[in-house]
């Protein structure tokens, strides 16, 4: 654990990647706040993680989906937590694509979990970070928001948004001395990936958690990549021209 990275707030606790950042962070004496929406699942991660070395775990249920519900996260993070240096929003939804093409409301539940409510509630820990001008933010997004597929453009969409939304807060943020960090996973092994096809040759999530720790410690880089060769992957991508890519299958 570095001087800068001791108090730790997980905004989605029970999400795959979240819980090997969790343990990781456990294992280097870190404090921790956990937010999700199960208040058992949480009471079971915090027994795990304490046992695991975490100097302290303190959790709030919370459905971060709904944005009415952010100011009461915020406002038990501060009372409870209020030193806090390191903020990683780990939560998401992973429709079908299918199903977001045949309802409205579906692509539009994709589009609030995904983009608006992380947005909004980047914004209110960002505030508190810029005023105290320390710290670090931290989101995961996706590398299906570097261009849009047929196969997930919707979440792929989401995420892209997100991305550009990071990119804007990391400049306000900067002057401040605030850290943004965009989290770039290619296809992990998760609970929310498990019914997509070739799912058993996605990352290993220890590995992709074991990079996310090693970029909030160093505060760095602006964008990481996880695995990294998806960075040279989608540089290859965002180059095939649009004639030709749209008559791709993938």
């Amino acid at each position: 654990m570095t001087a800068g990275m001791k108090k730790v707030v997980i905004l989605g606790a029970t999400s795959g990647i979240a819980l090997e950042v969790e343990r990781q962070l456990a294992c280097r004496g870190c404090e921790l706040l956990l937010v999700a929406r199960s208040a058992q699942r949480l009471a079971e991660l915090r027994s795990d993680l304490m046992a695991r070395g975490a100097q302290q775990v303190l959790t709030c249920a919370a459905n971060l989906a709904s944005i009415q519900q952010h100011a009461s996260v915020f406002e038990f993070t501060c009372h409870n937590f209020y030193d806090f240096d390191t903020v990683l929003l780990a939560y998401g939804s992973m429709h079908e694509q299918k199903d977001s093409e045949r309802s409205i409301d579906v692509l539009v539940e994709e589009l609030q979990i995904n983009f608006v409510s992380a947005s909004a509630i980047l914004t209110l820990f960002g505030a508190d970070l810029e005023r105290r001008r320390t710290g670090c933010l931290a989101a995961i997004t996706s590398v299906a928001g570097d261009r849009g597929r047929r196969s997930n453009y919707v979440y792929g969409s989401a995420k892209g948004a997100l991305s550009l939304f990071l990119q804007g807060l990391r400049s306000r943020l900067h002057p401040a001395g605030v850290r943004v960090i965009t989290i770039k996973p290619g296809p992990v092994q998760t609970p929310m990936t498990d019914h997509l096809p070739n799912a058993a040759r996605f990352a290993d999530p220890e590995q992709v958690g074991r990079d996310i720790v090693d970029a909030l410690e160093r505060r760095s880089p602006d964008v990481l990549y996880t695995p990294k060769i998806w960075r040279y992957v989608m540089a290859a991508v965002q180059q095939i021209p649009e004639t030709i890519f749209k008559r791709l299958s993938f």
